[in-house]
């Protein structure tokens, strides 16, 4: 029976997505990359400003922008931990003080998948046996909660500032060659609306969205951004 078994699972092995978290911060990171500086480099064109201004106030920007991000997507992560150590710990000491209490938390966890007590009374029995299964039983379905990988933090906060600054250099590449700003900004939108699009369309693949309108809203989100941003520039500058 054993041997049957690992035959079945050797030749059924699903393949699942699992750098949901990795793909989450290069979303935020490059999303806010070509949508921020894009804003910023078409305001300042429409503010008559030089094509070397605008490079300096765009590359400041993306420097500062990725130690921002970086470091929020940093706490954001350690906070996920403290969290769950916080909880790991109040978990653990309810097990020692209330067993029973926890076992018929158990019990009930399982009757809401249609257990019968007698089908589930072995289980609670078994994990009762076993301290830390029981408190990854716990943990898991009473709460929620998965372990968090402990290099989480500095891994996110590399993921998003390095997204951001490969995000944010697209707009402000044209400027770089091009000493007009008037035409190097028609440049930065060309090159920045591909780039959302092409990105729009990445992400909604891996996300599991319609990728075609993932492409559309992502850049219509930021040739809104620019607009507004060369808009407000020209008003101002009246």
């Amino acid at each position: 029976m054993a041997t049957a078994t690992t035959v079945l699972l050797d030749e059924h092995k699903e393949k699942h997505f699992t750098a949901g978290e990795v793909v989450r911060d290069i979303i935020i990171g490059v999303s806010d990359g070509l949508t921020v500086p894009f804003a910023l480099a078409a305001g300042l064109s429409g503010a008559n400003a030089s094509s070397s201004v605008i490079l300096t106030a765009g590359l400041a920007e993306v420097a500062a922008g990725a130690i921002s991000m970086g470091l929020g997507g940093y706490l954001a992560a350690k906070s996920e931990a403290d969290h769950y150590n916080r909880e790991l710990k109040r978990e653990e000491e309810e097990i020692n003080s209330v067993p029973d209490t926890e076992a018929a938390e158990i019990a009930e966890i399982l009757s809401q998948y249609g257990i019968e007590p007698h089908e589930y009374a072995p289980v609670v029995h078994a994990l009762r046996r076993k301290p830390q299964a029981w408190l990854d039983f716990m943990m898991k379905f009473e709460l929620g909660l998965e372990k968090p990988d402990p290099r989480r933090a500095l891994q996110s906060a590399f993921t998003i500032a390095i997204a951001y600054i490969i995000g944010g250099i697209v707009p402000l590449v044209p400027y770089m060659f091009i000493p007009v700003a008037q035409r190097a900004v028609i440049a930065s939108v060309i090159a920045t609306l591909i780039a959302l699009l092409l990105f729009g369309y990445t992400k909604g693949y891996f996300t599991g969205n319609k990728p075609f309108k993932s492409a559309f809203q992502t850049t219509l989100i930021g040739a809104l951004a620019s607009a507004a941003a060369f808009g407000m520039a020209k008003v101002v500058q009246r």
